[in-house]
């Protein structure tokens, strides 16, 4: 079943997960939007936009058409931006056999429905939960495509899917653990990207390694009271799609913690976004998991400053000390 895998999304981690398949024994095939990037990459074997320094496995071959990478291919590896995979999604349909797996690597929540990834792709679909996985972790796609070790988490409601994509990208530098807790995993991945946002912002007001140690460790509580609300295990927010997964994001090779960095250099949302050359997918998603705060009635006062930063003109000194001045309160991870 998963000999050959589609990989949808040319980026740098949907780039860099091809090259972990095809160094897996996969043969994959990449659909890239764009016919100059999928003619570089079946030409000199790198993808010059995103990770131009990387030679490709030549297990790995591009197509900018969606059913040629769909055909033959009993898994399809999801890399797209979390906010316009659904009418993709939709177009798409028809082109998958019966039986494919649909494996997430997005990391964001739908803005407008608070749908995690997984349910877009159940709705989109018609798969059930069973054909529906997620990979999470601290995985930054520059040091995976330098073969640098690297751990990461399958999460599918049926172990024995999760096993099955564990083995199609278990190689000797990334290491693939299982988990059923689908939910759990997925709030990692989307929280993660924010809380980033926010440290980026202090590190670029140069507020030091204190207060980046405070976000990163008050905002994995934000994430685990939002999991246990919504019927996540609180060890797997501990865990690698969790914890592990935060202080990666939380480092200068991510694209959240650059936005953010951006921001608190002082440079506007507008002007963040030029110099951020990448899609910083918590720009959008804060608002989604604000919304699913309220929702389940859990206080997430790091997230609801990103949101004031970047959607409603706040300046990044004065969340700062909005943040600073909140009443005290016990350390708690309760709901």
């Amino acid at each position: 079943m998963t000999r050959r895998v589609a990989v949808y999304g040319a980026g740098s981690w949907g780039t860099a997960f091809s090259l972990i398949l095809a160094d897996a024994g996969r043969e994959v095939t990449l659909w890239g939007r764009r016919s100059e990037l999928v003619d570089a990459i079946n030409t000199t074997g790198r993808n010059p936009d995103y990770l131009p320094g990387v030679k490709l496995p030549a297990r790995v071959r591009a197509t900018t058409d969606p059913a040629e990478a769909a055909r033959g291919a009993g898994m399809a590896v999801l890399a797209v931006s979390a906010q316009k995979v659904r009418p993709l999604l939709e177009r798409w349909r028809p082109q998958w056999e019966q039986g494919t797996v649909f494996v997430s690597l997005m990391k964001g929540i739908e803005l407008g429905t608070g749908r995690l990834m997984s349910e877009v792709i159940a709705e989109t679909t018609g798969a059930w939960p069973d054909r529906i996985a997620v990979v999470s972790g601290p995985n930054l796609a520059a040091e995976i495509t330098e073969r640098m070790p690297a751990a990461s988490v399958v999460a599918c409601a049926d172990e024995s899917t999760a096993a099955v994509v564990q083995r199609a990208c278990h190689t000797p530098y990334f290491r693939p653990y299982t988990n059923t807790d689908v939910v759990g995993c997925e709030l990692g991945g989307a929280i993660k990207n924010v809380i980033a946002l926010a440290v980026g912002v202090t590190d670029g007001m140069r507020l030091g390694d204190n207060a980046k140690a405070a976000l990163v460790t008050r905002g994995l509580a934000e994430a685990t009271r939002l999991g246990m609300a919504m019927g996540a295990d609180p060890l797997t927010l501990a865990g690698l799609a969790g914890m592990g997964d935060l202080v990666a994001t939380c480092s200068p090779l991510s694209r959240n913690h650059t936005f953010g960095h951006h921001l608190g250099r002082g440079l506007t949302v507008k002007e963040a976004r030029a110099a951020t050359t990448q899609t910083a997918e918590g720009v959008a998603s804060c608002q989604a998991v604000l919304g699913l705060s309220e929702r389940h009635g859990v206080d997430m006062p790091i997230t609801c400053a990103v949101v004031d930063m970047i959607h409603r003109g706040r300046a990044p000194h004065e969340a700062v000390r909005e943040l600073m001045s909140r009443a005290p309160r016990s350390e708690s991870v309760r709901p």
